[in-house]
């Protein structure tokens, strides 16, 4: 099992890399979110994952863990491939993954070339309960158990409702809200949730 490979990145296509390590070059298929990570860098360490089917073996390279572990999670859902796998990471990054997941945001799922609604809505699924509290904290410094917990909230789903309708995707909603007093009312949480997401669009 090779968990990880430094060394020269040497080639660099639309899905893939080549790493060379001591005078062999390993060809990875590779994320976009890692592909830009590699661009301009001579050296670089990724961490891989084998995938052996009965007609091909392919090698996997991530310059992160998080990518890692999203992919390995990703491919556990039936009917996700690693090549769907890959398609989701070139996407959204693990953390907008994970929160996408806690907030059953299956429309940024089915966004995804490849992903029907079917599949999206079991990756919410089969995933929900088994993302961890630090999966989704890099995404805009949100906390995933106060997401998960407004989400099964009737206030903070009647203002996650309202700001899905006013056009923000359902993760956006989700993460805003979550941030707000509990103790507000709907109206009150949608324009302070406004007033979040306008801000952050202007950075």
């Amino acid at each position: 099992m090779i968990y990880s490979l430094t060394g020269n990145i040497v080639h660099t296509e639309q899905d893939m890399c080549v790493i060379e390590c001591a005078g062999v070059g390993y060809a990875c298929k590779a994320s976009l979110g890692t592909l830009a990570q590699l661009s301009g860098v001579q050296t670089a360490t990724l961490y891989t994952y084998l995938a052996v089917r009965e007609d091909a073996v392919e090698l996997f390279g991530f310059y992160s863990k998080d990518e890692l572990s999203c992919f390995k999670l990703l491919t556990s859902v039936s009917g996700v491939g690693a090549k769907y796998a890959l398609s989701i990471l070139s996407s959204y990054t693990p953390s907008q993954v994970a929160l996408a997941i806690v907030s059953e945001d299956t429309k940024a799922f089915s966004k995804v070339k490849g992903i029907g609604s079917k599949i999206a809505q079991r990756i919410v699924m089969e995933l929900k309960d088994k993302i961890s509290k630090e999966a989704a904290a890099g995404f805009d410094g949100c906390d995933i158990e106060q997401v998960s917990a407004v989400v099964g909230n009737s206030v903070a789903a009647e203002a996650i409702e309202a700001l899905v309708v006013l056009g923000y995707t359902q993760s956006e909603a989700a993460a805003a809200v979550s941030k707000c007093d509990s103790a507000l009312k709907v109206d009150d949480i949608i324009k302070q949730c406004l007033k979040t997401l306008s801000s952050n669009k202007r950075m």
